[in-house]
């Protein structure tokens, strides 16, 4: 452990993939590195690109990092594919897309399957992010899997959300809608060579004009063209100057204390929900739970509250 503990600090990685596996499959020694190395963390810049499927977010992401390498970062890249809600599988197809940094060991990629989560992020996301901030990677890149509306996790993870867009898939009507819009910190037109370009930025305007955020930042429009890079250098640029505005703000800090309090309600679900099972539900138990259910000879909501009495108390 000590050895594995040493090799993610100093941002090898063989340690880090290693690492990372062991935490996306809730093992105790995953949570045992997550704890050693916890104090080393807090100093990345975690940047979460969302929107809808089919807007370029993976080859804005290629280029984005590539453009931090170019400075002399050393960015890392989470890219989150939607997976199978039978099997848990998943294609991780955001990883070819990036195929071009695969060959630079300045950066390091790791694709996640959601495993049924929603919310556009894995379960295991923020904690991933935690283990390459204690590596030394800056900036963290995250790709959420674009479901829509509701893909805003993002936000509890992310210091700086960038929503993309494209013209011609409707997006000038989702810009006016409440949901996934309302995380953006800076919104981003790709494909901006395409007709209906200037109708989505007034869409979008016409939205900032409805509403003052409480920090004062008026989210940028930055159109970007990702096959090509253009545009890219003006989002790093818009990135930075959030960054510098909601840490001069003191946004950062009422975000942090909202990402540790939902983190900490997430880890406190997982570890009752499996030591509820483990205890009230051994050994099959679960799944003659399940067949009383079928049968009618009980019911799910009476078998929860029978374990949930054991943590609780009745009532």
């Amino acid at each position: 452990m000590s050895n594995l503990i040493q090799g993610i600090l100093q941002g090898d990685p063989r340690a880090l993939a290693r690492a990372i596996t062991l935490i996306e499959n809730r093992s105790p020694e995953g949570a045992e590195i997550l704890k050693r190395v916890f104090r080393q963390t807090g100093k990345a810049r975690v940047i979460g690109f969302t929107g809808s499927p089919g807007v370029g977010k993976s080859s804005l992401v290629d280029k984005v990092a590539a453009a931090y390498r170019r400075g002399g970062n050393t960015p890392a890249i989470v890219a989150v594919d939607p997976s199978s809600p039978f099997t848990g599988g998943a294609i991780l197809g955001d990883r070819i897309r990036m195929s071009s940094l695969s060959g630079d060991a300045g950066v390091f990629i790791r694709s996640m399957a959601t495993r049924g989560r929603l919310g556009g992020l894995a379960a295991a996301t923020a904690d991933v992010a935690s283990i390459l901030d204690a590596a030394s990677k800056d900036p963290i890149l995250i790709e959420t899997v674009g479901v829509g509306q509701d893909e805003v996790d993002i936000v509890r993870v992310a210091g700086v959300c960038v929503v993309v867009l494209t013209p011609g898939m409707g997006d000038d009507i989702q810009a006016l809608k409440a949901g996934i819009m309302e995380i953006a910190d800076v919104f981003v037109i790709n494909k901006s060579d395409r007709p209906g370009a200037g109708k989505l930025e007034r869409a979008i305007l016409a939205l900032l004009a409805l509403a003052r955020r409480a920090d004062g930042w008026v989210p940028p429009i930055v159109k970007t063209v990702a096959v090509d890079g253009t545009g890219v250098e003006e989002l790093i640029e818009a990135v930075d100057r959030c960054y510098q505005h909601l840490y001069a703000a003191g946004t950062p800090v009422l975000r942090r204390r909202e990402a540790v309090r939902q983190r900490l309600m997430t880890l406190l679900e997982e570890q009752l929900a499996h030591a509820a099972v483990q205890r009230r539900l051994p050994n099959g138990a679960m799944e003659a739970a399940i067949d009383g259910i079928l049968r009618r000879e009980t019911d799910p909501y009476t078998v929860v509250e029978n374990i949930v009495s054991e943590f609780v108390g009745p009532g």
